[in-house]
C-alpha cells in the first residue's frame, strides 16, 4: 500500500473509532467531496497548474489532505486543504474554553487562492465542525463554525456585489435573519485594528453554531454546507471576468503591498491560525495562506483620486453590497 493509501486509511480508522457521531461522519465526507469539487473548477479555469496532494498523519492524531496549486496561468498560489485531527485538548485551549481533562475533533475544509492578475480578488473560505469529549468519550459539546470573504486589490463593484449576493441567497434558505448578522461578524472579523482597517470585502463569518430550541445540529449541517456549495457559484464568475485583463508593474506593485496586509492579520490576528499552531497543527497547511509575493513599503499611501485610494475608502467603512 503506498504512502498517500496508508494515510487515508489511518485517517479513516480514527474517525471511525470515535464516539458515535453521524453528524461528524456527514460532513468529514461532504468536505472530502466538495474538496474535489473546488480544485477539479479551478484546475479547469487555470489551464496550466494542477494541484499537488500531500496526505499527512498529525501524531497526536488524525491528519490531513493538502492540495496546494503553485506558479499557474491564473493562480499564483492557492490551497484547498481537508483536515480530521483529534486528541487531548491543549492545557492553552482548555483554558480558553474553561474546561479541564477534556479531548476533541476538529475537522474542515480550508482555502486560500492567490491570483496572478491583480485585478482577480483573493480568496479566503472554511467550514469547520468541532467536538469536545469528558473522559469517558461522551460528547460534552459540539458546534459548527466558518464562512467565506473575498479581498480585492482593486474595487469592481458588480464583483462585491455578486459575492455578497450568493452569500445572502445561501443564508435566506435558512433563516431570514442569517445573513445581516454573519455580514456584520465577518466585517467585524476581519478587521487590521492595528491599521484600522478591513482586509478585505468581506462575506459571511459564523461560529459556534449550536443545537437550540430553534435549530439542531442537523439544521446547522444543512446551513454550513448550503454555504459551501455556494463557494463555486460566488468566486468562480468574477475570477473569469477578470483574469485576462491587462496589468501593470504598478498594479503589480500595489497588489503586493496589500498582500502585506492579508499576511498582518493571518500572523496577528486571525484564530484559526492561533488555534492551528497551539494544537501543534501541521505548520505547512496552516501557513499555506501566505502569498509568494509579499510587499512592506515604508508609510506607504496611494495617491488621493486614483483606484488604489478607491479601495481603501471602502476598507475604512464597510459597505452594504445588496
Amino acid at each position: 500500500m503506498s504512502h498517500e493509501n496508508s494515510a487515508t486509511a489511518d485517517i479513516k480508522t480514527f474517525v471511525d473509532n470515535l464516539p458515535d457521531s453521524s453528524i461528524r461522519d456527514q460532513f468529514y465526507a461532504y468536505i472530502q467531496g466538495l474538496q474535489d469539487r473546488i480544485t477539479s473548477k479551478l484546475e479547469s479555469i487555470d489551464g496550466k497548474a494542477s494541484f499537488h496532494q500531500d496526505v499527512w498523519i498529525r501524531p497526536e492524531g488524525g491528519g490531513g489532505r493538502t492540495r496546494v496549486i503553485e506558479n499557474g496561468k491564473v493562480f499564483e498560489k492557492g490551497g484547498v486543504n481537508i483536515s480530521a485531527v483529534h486528541g487531548e485538548l491543549p492545557p492553552t485551549m482548555q483554558q480558553y474554553f474553561g474546561v479541564k481533562d477534556a479531548n476533541f475533533f476538529a475537522c474542515g475544509l480550508s482555502l486560500v487562492i492567490h491570483p496572478k492578475n491583480p485585478f482577480v480578488p483573493t480568496v479566503h473560505a472554511n467550514w469547520r465542525y468541532f467536538e469536545m469529549y469528558d473522559k469517558e468519550g461522551a460528547i460534552v459539546d459540539q458546534w459548527f463554525g466558518g464562512g467565506q470573504d473575498l479581498t480585492p486589490y482593486y474595487l469592481f463593484e458588480e464583483d462585491a456585489r455578486h459575492f455578497h449576493h450568493v452569500c445572502k441567497i445561501a443564508c435566506d434558505h435558512h433563516d431570514l435573519e442569517f445573513y445581516g448578522k454573519y455580514k456584520k461578524r465577518c466585517d467585524e472579523y476581519f478587521w487590521n485594528a492595528h491599521r484600522n482597517e478591513a482586509r478585505g470585502l468581506g462575506g459571511l463569518f459564523f461560529d459556534y453554531c449550536k443545537a437550540s430550541e430553534e435549530k439542531s445540529m442537523e439544521d446547522w449541517h444543512n446551513f454550513v454546507t448550503e454555504v459551501g456549495n455556494s463557494f463555486l457559484e460566488a468566486y468562480t464568475p468574477i475570477v473569469e471576468r477578470r483574469k485576462d485583463l491587462d496589468y501593470t508593474k504598478n498594479h503589480r506593485d500595489w497588489q503586493e503591498v496589500r498582500r502585506g496586509r492579508y499576511v498582518e492579520f493571518n500572523l496577528v490576528h486571525d484564530k484559526g491560525t492561533l488555534f492551528g499552531l497551539r494544537t501543534n497543527g501541521r505548520i505547512e497547511s496552516i501557513l499555506m495562506s501566505l502569498p509568494p509575493h509579499v510587499q512592506w513599503r515604508y508609510d506607504h499611501h496611494p495617491e488621493a483620486g486614483s483606484a488604489e485610494a478607491k479601495l481603501l475608502d471602502v476598507l475604512k467603512n464597510p459597505v452594504d453590497w445588496v
